[in-house]
């Protein structure tokens, strides 16, 4: 049996104060953001929606270490709640653009090369509920690549 193609998927984040949200994600993390309180720049598609309660507001905690990832890497330090892919070419130009637009940056950019070459750069935002994006991308550096 053929499964039917899923072309979209949005996570949804209960926040605290639905206005104050929605101008973050539009000023300064450049979404496209709507009255339903969708959140969306490319594949970052989120649906902001109010809390009844501020308690109900819960960002992730940091996950559980583990060795089963095919590297060396054992799993982040922090909690992350969303992780933003971007291109390796144009990671240095959107984490000046976070901050040229008052982005909360918690921690980074941070960069790590794993057991296979492979370098990672990612830079962790906090919302204003305390919600953690991690805008990242992996590839290799010029010098690292074959032929060059």
């Amino acid at each position: 049996m053929d499964r039917v193609v899923i072309t979209e998927a949005r996570q949804v984040r209960l926040v605290a104060d639905l206005e104050r949200s929605q101008a973050y994600y539009r000023d300064v993390l450049g979404c496209e953001v709507d009255g339903w309180g969708h959140a969306l720049r490319g594949a970052l598609q989120l649906i902001l929606q109010q809390a009844k309660d501020p308690a109900d507001v819960r960002p992730n905690a940091a996950s559980a270490k583990r060795d089963t990832y095919p590297t060396d890497w054992q799993g982040p330090d922090h909690g992350w709640d969303s992780f933003v892919f971007v291109e390796y070419g144009d990671f240095e130009a959107l984490v000046a653009e976070l901050r040229a637009h008052g982005a909360d940056i918690v921690l980074g950019p941070v960069q790590d090369t794993h057991s296979d070459g492979m370098t990672f750069k990612n830079v962790y935002v906090r919302d204003p509920d305390g919600y953690t994006l991690v805008f990242g991308c992996g590839g290799r550096e010029p010098a690292d690549q074959p032929g060059r």
